[in-house]
């Protein structure tokens, strides 16, 4: 069997499908390369998941969208300990390095997070998203 570094290093081995779904010319889905960019994949997938939205799972998701669409008191602290809550119960093994929560004057929050898996704790990667919570 290959190791995870083997897999990331082999062109003709997916690790997983990339988020959201959509057809692609090469199958039915995008596909993931490497375990960071799956990492990636499933951390976007737990975070813009609402706790109890997951059919058989209630627990699996987050309480960012919640967090963001109410607007209560020190909400940049409350992004980062939701997603760091999250990402603990459900995807331990990704290390959180920073979390930049932007609230400017209009209704738009931008969220970056840099992480990196355990096994490549020097390779970085960033998921950002851009929430308009006036709509």
């Amino acid at each position: 069997m290959a190791s995870v570094r083997e897999i990331d290093r082999n062109d003709d081995v997916y690790v997983g499908v990339r988020f959201p779904l959509d057809y692609s010319p090469e199958g039915f889905f995008y596909k993931t390369k490497t375990i960071l960019e799956q990492a990636k994949a499933n951390l976007r997938n737990l975070l813009l998941t609402s706790k109890g939205e997951r059919v058989m799972q209630p627990e699996f998701g987050s309480t960012l969208t919640d967090i963001l669409f109410e607007q209560g008191p020190d909400v940049q602290n409350q992004i980062d300990e939701a997603i760091r809550d999250a990402t603990s119960s459900w995807l331990p093994y990704i290390n959180i390095n920073d979390i930049v929560v932007i609230q400017g004057d209009s209704n738009i929050v931008d969220v970056s997070i840099d992480f990196s898996v355990s096994l490549e704790p020097d390779s970085f990667e960033t998921l950002t998203f851009n929430f308009n919570i006036g709509e």
